[in-house]
């Protein structure tokens, strides 16, 4: 996939339209944060996914920590955990990498 073959992104790099998500897209996103996506990360990723069709918005940092921890369990519900698989700010990567809008309480 190249720059050409991403769907339409707004000025922060989020996806404008969340229906155009896709697994190659957001391989492209993470590739564009220097992020090489593993099972880490994709496990992360769904999970957000989730808390997105749940609570219909995007977490912000420590939701996103408490949610972790309370389907993934404590040693991945870290900020240390998520900040080495995101960094260096988890809550944003995440969720422009999920295809999901930026989350509100984050700049």
């Amino acid at each position: 996939m190249t720059d050409t073959e991403l769907p339409p992104l707004d000025k922060d790099g989020y996806l404008i339209n969340l229906q155009d998500w896709s697994p190659e897209v957001a391989t492209e996103l993470a590739a564009r944060e220097k992020i090489t996506l593993d099972e880490r990360h994709w496990e992360i990723i769904t999970l957000i996914q989730k808390f997105y069709h749940e609570f219909e918005l995007s977490p912000a940092s420590r939701p996103l920590v408490r949610y972790v921890q309370q389907h993934l369990g404590a040693e991945k519900g870290r900020s240390i955990y998520l900040m080495q698989l995101f960094a260096p700010h988890p809550a944003l990567l995440v969720s422009k990498i999920a295809g999901l809008p930026r989350p509100a309480n984050c700049f």
